[in-house]
């Protein structure tokens, strides 16, 4: 705390002490469809404006809006879709090094960008997650990552 902190303390008329609780700095990623220069200044109007921001960065390619700052993720989109009408989502991918079995169904997204997959936290989303050591043994025998695991390959 400063001293403008304790200051404004002493001044403080409301009878207990009460602190705010601090936001935290973050990096929030929210995914949202960006067709032309129009839309990218449309989007990065909307959030700089909010209080907190320090960095805003747009990819238009994977249509991407990347914010730093003391923000909170779910009014990053909310002010998003408020302020452009566009449809917002925070970012649902992952490095597809991340995740275990990146082809399993559910995982695997045609949409997502170049390298990236669909995260995958709940575990009745992702069947392989759930098999048996047997069941791993025989589909991992055919795969293409292990040609001399079968004979017949």
């Amino acid at each position: 705390m400063g001293a403008l902190d304790h200051i404004a303390d002493y001044f403080d008329c409301s009878g207990g002490h009460s602190h705010r609780k601090r936001k935290q700095f973050q990096t929030v990623e929210v995914r949202v469809k960006i067709c032309c220069e129009g839309c990218e200044r449309k989007v990065r109007r909307a959030v700089e404006g909010m209080k907190g921001v320090t960095e805003v960065n747009i990819e238009p390619k994977q249509s991407k809006l990347t914010v730093v700052g003391y923000v909170e993720p779910n009014k990053v989109v909310s002010r998003v879709k408020f302020r452009t009408g566009k449809m917002a989502e925070l970012w649902p991918y992952v490095p597809y090094d991340v995740v275990a079995h990146p082809y399993a169904q559910g995982v695997y997204d045609r949409k997502a960008p170049a390298g990236y997959v669909r995260r995958a936290d709940e575990p009745q989303v992702n069947q392989l997650a759930r098999m048996s050591s047997t069941e791993v043994r025989y589909t991992t025998a055919f795969s293409d990552d292990n040609p001399g695991a079968c004979s017949v390959m």
